[in-house]
């Protein structure tokens, strides 16, 4: 038997009998596209710099030292060149297939849409967003990432700012209702590559009432939860063995 054959087996079989399948998903997913996870071990948080990673990336930061943060902003957390995974291109797949309502993700990197999917909940935003603050005038992620030092409005002049939601910063409104509204209709959800330890999107499981809850993350679940099955593996690794049907 291959590694994991009785547990994907018992996935496969929540899947095949759920027709609203709801997937919400963390940095684990995007570690296996190469993107840096900020609170795992080797993840940026636990990386040496003059500020520390929580510090660079607050409202209050961005505000008073502009320049320092799109130093660490471009180099760190925006990884143009990475492509969707086998856990991305799966639930793409399943949503096409009629089987997932969303995807409600905490991850900026804008890979869930590259991989096809229609219905995602950024709860903290994407990198692939930027609007000037002045005019909000709307500019692409190549924009900022390849402009010198602190990107500016070419119409306007004014400081053109991520739509990534920084430490101090509210969750927008309308994606949180979105999410709310999904996770509360789904027959199963699925959590994938999250530690459920940012707050408040690690609240949204609360709202859950279905049939199925199937937790897939390779390290322990910072959050308890009342899983019917958990699956200790990478994501991709798991979900690429799924049969769409």
């Amino acid at each position: 038997m291959k590694m994991y054959d009785q547990e994907i087996e018992q996935l496969q079989k929540m899947i095949d009998e759920s027709s609203s399948i709801v997937f919400f998903g963390g940095a684990g997913v995007s570690t296996e596209s190469n993107i840096p996870d900020f609170r795992s071990a080797d993840g940026i948080y636990h990386q040496a710099y003059k500020y520390s990673p929580e510090q660079v990336v607050s409202h209050s930061f961005f505000m008073a030292h502009t320049d320092a943060f799109f130093e660490f902003y471009k180099e760190k957390m925006m990884i143009l060149d990475a492509k969707p995974n086998p856990a991305h291109l799966k639930l793409a797949e399943l949503e096409k297939a009629g089987k997932l309502s969303a995807v409600v993700t905490q991850n900026i990197d804008g890979l869930h849409q590259a991989a096809g999917s229609k219905v995602v909940y950024e709860l903290h935003g994407s990198i692939m967003r930027n609007y000037c603050m002045d005019c909000h005038t709307f500019y692409d992620a190549e924009y900022v990432k390849n402009g010198d030092g602190a990107p500016r409005c070419e119409k306007c002049g004014g400081l053109v700012k991520p739509d990534v939601v920084l430490y101090e910063e509210g969750l927008d409104s309308q994606v949180i209702q979105g999410a709310i509204r999904a996770i509360t209709d789904a027959d199963m959800m699925i959590i994938g590559g999250t530690s459920l330890v940012v707050y408040p999107a690690a609240g949204f499981i609360d709202y859950f009432r279905g049939k199925y809850l199937a937790v897939i993350n390779k390290s322990d679940t910072g959050r308890a939860v009342r899983a019917d099955l958990s699956i200790s593996a990478p994501i991709g690794q798991i979900m690429s063995r799924i049969e769409v049907k």
